[in-house]
């Protein structure tokens, strides 16, 4: 293997005289710091305020019905249905483009869905049914990053008990109208600043008939070649307010990540278990990021605390979401969903009973989606996507050579005694020139999220970067990330 032009050597003369007994991950690094807060980040957050939210998804109730389905009937009553829907939410981005002097690109993803060509969705879609996608593009202004892009989505689609009603009362205030009011409300809160990276705003259809919408527009991205580092899905977003409730938490968001990618092929699906590496998909340092990024911009106790939850599951039991259409094509994505789910009001038929009746309200309305919950996540939504379009990109080509001779498996095994306790990482930069360090970071392998880091220089004129630390690659997880002047941290990666 050729060794890149810019080698550090870490602490590589340590003995076991001056360790003593403390394991060497401890004593090569500090605990990992967390970024300043951005302030104009923190401004934008601000501007996030839950009456925004109240009039999007009130908006979004009163069409009647989203179904899907019925974006085919031609008799429903004027400015009902997911096509008023669809053209609303374009104006919203359109207005939003228009007081920031025309910075966003508002575009239309529109397609057919014809249950003819089969899969596990045709039942849902009795005929040939119109789907359209909306979204906003942010531009990046770095002309090194700008293809670099952070996506953020709800479903704007809605649904009562029959999936195959097309006219029946389907409010969605929570599943949902709340995922599609965080974009809506990141758009605001962002588009009058400037990003190095590009971030995009959707509003997705088809979720309830199979996750149509997204597949199209995931496909739309990889086909296109987006260079998609980040999705955020948000759906069921509303804090479920139903009377009586004692379990639901209002200070935190559960977000959900797939662990091994489920685009792995056979090979790297082999390699991953060898190497213990479960834990650590794109989705997965995703969800670490947005973690972080919650501590940063929120307080840790009092009224306005509020963290991400990090489940280590793709979804809630036995069901799905539009994030993992993005996974599927094998971008990074995650799903932003409240801490406890009310199914009364989820994919019902409206039910008021009768006066003094103890019979629950049915229904996904308005008057169960606690507003100030759903800024609070639309919140932390804007903060990661700020956050990673301004961050340098990811650290290139992350590879722990072994530094054997020979490459076959017979050399491998012929030649271990050479592998040594000590750990060589190397990688190159990612493009531009925003990098002002790199942070090498380290974690137990039990650990759920990174625990120590190493500030490592760029090497110069844009050279790769190898480092080597005398700790045991068999007892810790290794990972970098890049870092800009500002602290802004890109996503962390770790070895092939």
């Amino acid at each position: 293997m050729k060794i890149p032009q810019a080698v550090l050597l870490i602490g590589v003369a340590l003995t076991a005289t001056t360790c003593g007994a403390q394991p060497d991950y401890l004593r090569l690094g500090t605990p990992v710091a967390l970024p300043p807060a951005d302030p104009s980040i923190a401004r934008a957050l601000k501007t996030i305020q839950p009456a925004h939210i109240e009039q999007t998804i009130q908006t979004l109730v009163g069409f009647g019905t989203r179904s899907t389905l019925s974006s085919m009937e031609t008799s429903l009553p004027p400015g009902q249905g997911i096509n008023a829907a669809a053209d609303w939410i374009a104006g919203q981005f359109n207005e939003i483009s228009r007081q920031c002097g025309g910075c966003l690109e508002v575009r239309r993803d529109v397609f057919i869905a014809d249950p003819a060509s089969g899969g596990r969705w045709a039942g849902r879609i009795p005929r040939p049914t119109q789907i359209t996608n909306v979204y906003a593009i942010l531009r990046g202004t770095d002309p090194a990053q700008t293809k670099r892009m952070v996506l953020v989505t709800g479903h704007y689609d809605s649904r009562d008990t029959n999936i195959l009603d097309s006219r029946g009362a389907a409010p969605g205030a929570n599943d949902d109208a709340s995922g599609v009011a965080v974009s809506l409300e990141c758009a605001r809160a962002l588009s009058k600043q400037h990003f190095p990276a590009t971030i995009v705003f959707a509003a997705v259809a088809g979720e309830e008939q199979g996750l149509l919408g997204s597949a199209h527009l995931a496909r739309l991205a990889h086909d296109e070649g987006w260079e998609l580092e980040a999705v955020l899905n948000n759906d069921i977003v509303g804090g479920n307010t139903t009377p009586g409730e004692m379990l639901q938490l209002k200070d935190r968001v559960r977000v959900f990540s797939e662990g091994v990618p489920e685009t792995a092929t056979p090979q790297q699906l082999r390699r991953i278990l060898s190497v213990g590496g479960e834990n650590d998909s794109p989705s997965r340092e995703l969800a670490r990021s947005i973690a972080e990024t919650a501590r940063v911009y929120f307080p840790s106790t009092g009224a306005a605390a509020f963290r991400a939850a990090l489940i280590s599951r793709p979804d809630r039991y036995m069901r799905g979401g539009d994030h993992s259409s993005f996974n599927r094509e094998g971008f990074a994505a995650v799903r932003f969903t409240e801490w406890r789910e009310d199914f009364d009001h989820q994919h019902q038929n409206v039910v008021r009973p009768l006066a003094g009746s103890t019979d629950p309200v049915k229904g996904d309305l308005p008057e169960f989606v606690d507003f100030n919950y759903v800024a609070q996540v639309a919140r932390l939504n804007a903060a990661t996507l700020a956050t990673l379009a301004s961050a340098p990109g990811e650290p290139v080509n992350l590879q722990m050579p072994l530094l054997v001779a020979g490459g076959s498996h017979e050399s491998l095994k012929t030649n271990t005694k050479d592998l040594g306790n000590g750990t060589t990482l190397t990688w190159q930069p990612p493009s531009g020139d925003a990098v002002a360090h790199y942070e090498v970071l380290w974690r137990q392998t039990t650990a759920p999220e990174w625990q120590y880091e190493k500030s490592v220089e760029p090497a110069d004129g844009g050279a790769p970067v190898t480092v080597t630390l005398p700790i045991s690659k068999d007892n810790v997880v290794f990972g970098v990330c890049a870092v800009d002047a500002k602290g802004h941290r890109s996503l962390v990666v770790v070895p092939k």
